[in-house]
C-alpha cells in the first residue's frame, strides 16, 4: 500500500511538473478536448439533457472523439522519457530509434481505438445478442485492460529507444507486479475521470449556460493532466515492475541517444 500510495503521489507530481516543463506538449489534448467542446457547445449539448442526448451521436463530434483520443496519447513519448531520464532538455527531443519504436507503440493503440469507435462490433461478428453479448462486451473491455497493464514495460522502454523489452517480455516482467499496476491505474485516472465527467454533468443539469464555456475550459485542462496521469500509471508500474524483476527500464549505455540527430519539441525557454 505504501509503495502504490507513493508511485500515485509520483504520477501527480510528475504530471505537473511536465505540463510547466513542456508546456505546448502538455496543450496538445487540451486544444483538441476544446475543440470538441466547441463542436458541443454549439451543437447545443449543455443546453439541457435532450441537447446531450441528440449531440451525443453528432458525426463530427465523434470524428473529433477519435481525434481527442489519439491526443491523450500523442504526449506520452515526450511524458515517458521526462520521467524515466529525468532530464526535461532531453525528453523534449524526438530521438531516434526511440521515437521510431514508440510510433509502433501509438499504432498499436491508434488500432484499437479506432476499431472501438468505428469498427465493426467482434460480439455482433461472433454472432452474440442479448445477455450474450453483453457479457462478451464487458470481457472484451476488461481483456483490453489486463492488455495494456502487461504491456507496459514495452510501451514505457520503447520510448527510451529499449529494443530489449519486446512485448512476451513485458507480460514477464509485468507479471508479478499486474495488482500494483492495477491499483495505479485506478489512483492514476479516477480522481480526473470523476471530475471530467462532474463538469459535463454540472454544464448540462446546472450550470446557467453563461458558465458553460468556463467550465468545458476547466475540463479541457483537467483532460490535459489525465492524459498524462494515463501514461503515467503505466510508467510508474512499468517502473515498479522492473525493478522486482531485476531487469534495466533504461539500460546501461542508454540507447535513447540520437542516432541521427535530434529536434527539441515543445519545451519552455
Amino acid at each position: 500500500m505504501k509503495a502504490l500510495l507513493s508511485d500515485t503521489k509520483a504520477i501527480y507530481r510528475h504530471a505537473a511538473a511536465f505540463a510547466v516543463a513542456c508546456p505546448l506538449l502538455f496543450l496538445i489534448p487540451v486544444l483538441v478536448e476544446m475543440a470538441q467542446h466547441i463542436i458541443e457547445l454549439r451543437g447545443g449539448m449543455y443546453v439541457d439533457e435532450a441537447g446531450a442526448m441528440a449531440a451525443e451521436t453528432d458525426p463530427l463530434r465523434l470524428q473529433f472523439g477519435f481525434v481527442k483520443t489519439l491526443a491523450l496519447y500523442l504526449p506520452g513519448y515526450w511524458f515517458v522519457r521526462f520521467v524515466l531520464l529525468r532530464d526535461p532538455s532531453r525528453a523534449s527531443r524526438i530521438e531516434w530509434p526511440a521515437f521510431g519504436l514508440w510510433l509502433v507503440v501509438f499504432a498499436f493503440g491508434a488500432i484499437q481505438m479506432w476499431w472501438g469507435l468505428f469498427g465493426p462490433s467482434l460480439t455482433e461478428l461472433a454472432g452474440l445478442e442479448g445477455q450474450g453479448a453483453t457479457i462478451a462486451s464487458f470481457a472484451l473491455s476488461i481483456g483490453s485492460m489486463v492488455l495494456a497493464l502487461y504491456l507496459a514495460a514495452w510501451s514505457a522502454g520503447w520510448a527510451v529507444g529499449n529494443r530489449a523489452i519486446t512485448p512476451l517480455r513485458s507480460f514477464a516482467i509485468m507479471h508479478k507486479g499486474f495488482w500494483h499496476a492495477a491499483g495505479l491505474m485506478v489512483t492514476g485516472m479516477m480522481p480526473l475521470m470523476v471530475l471530467h465527467y462532474a463538469l459535463a454533468i454540472a454544464a448540462v443539469v446546472f450550470l446557467p449556460s453563461a458558465l458553460d464555456w468556463a467550465a468545458m475550459v476547466l475540463d479541457s485542462i483537467v483532460v490535459g493532466f489525465l492524459a498524462l496521469t494515463l501514461t503515467g500509471s503505466s510508467v510508474m508500474a512499468a517502473i515498479h515492475a522492473t525493478r522486482r524483476a531485476g531487469v534495466e527500464l533504461v539500460p546501461a549505455g542508454d540507447p535513447s541517444v540520437p542516432r541521427i540527430g535530434s529536434l527539441a519539441v515543445g519545451q519552455s525557454t
